[in-house]
């Protein structure tokens, strides 16, 4: 999957690269997660979190399409009520806060409003959409559950341009991959869905 994520990048890439213009800068944020799971053996609530890292921007002059990518360390957390079940309060669990660290790897097409005769030098909409990839760095120290070493996700948003440098964005992210499964019952998945609200600058 992430061979073939990467493919269509440098496609991409390729064929803008003779006319596009390329940004980047630093970018942070602030998220509200929970965790949703496949058996109603389990349920969570969700908490908040946050993310930095690096925003970069590639789009055609002119037409207002491109691409943005980065790479971001994310800290996601939600409660799980393990304690509210027997077969895990049994053995000593309670409600409590769980923890994920993770690098994430958005990749989005991107449409970008610039034809607003000059209004767009200081705001300008913009919308997009595409995969995140995730990598799992460490989690709670939960011995009821097991991860994999990573997931994917689909991110949508909106946001604005402000001044020519300044991109503030909301977004939320659909979990098409499982974070975390309880041990006992290994078919007790459960898919992570995030509010996200985050703040670039681009040079």
């Amino acid at each position: 999957m992430i061979k073939k994520l990467l493919a269509i990048l440098l496609l991409i890439g390729s064929t803008m690269s003779a006319s596009a213009e390329f940004r980047w800068g630093p970018s942070a944020g602030w998220n509200l997660t929970n965790y949703y799971w496949k058996e109603p053996l389990l349920h969570s609530a969700q908490r908040s979190g946050f993310q930095a890292g690096l925003l970069g921007e590639i789009m055609i002059p002119g037409i207002g399409f491109g691409i943005d990518l980065g790479a971001r360390y994310a800290y996601r957390e939600a409660t799980i009520n393990l304690g509210e079940y027997p077969v895990w309060s049994n053995q000593g669990y309670e409600n409590g806060p769980f923890r994920l660290h993770r690098l994430e790897i958005p990749i989005h097409l991107r449409f970008k409003w610039t034809r607003m005769d000059g209004l767009e030098h200081y705001v300008a909409p913009f919308a997009f959409a595409g995969p995140v990839v995730a990598f799992n760095l460490k989690q709670s120290d939960c011995k009821a559950m097991e991860h994999p070493a990573g997931s994917l996700g689909i991110e949508v948003g909106l946001g604005g341009e402000f001044l020519e440098h300044i991109q503030l964005s909301a977004s939320y992210i659909w979990g098409v991959a499982y974070d975390m499964r309880t041990v006992k019952l290994d078919n007790n998945s459960a898919r992570s869905q995030s509010w996200n609200i985050n703040v670039a600058y681009l040079f």
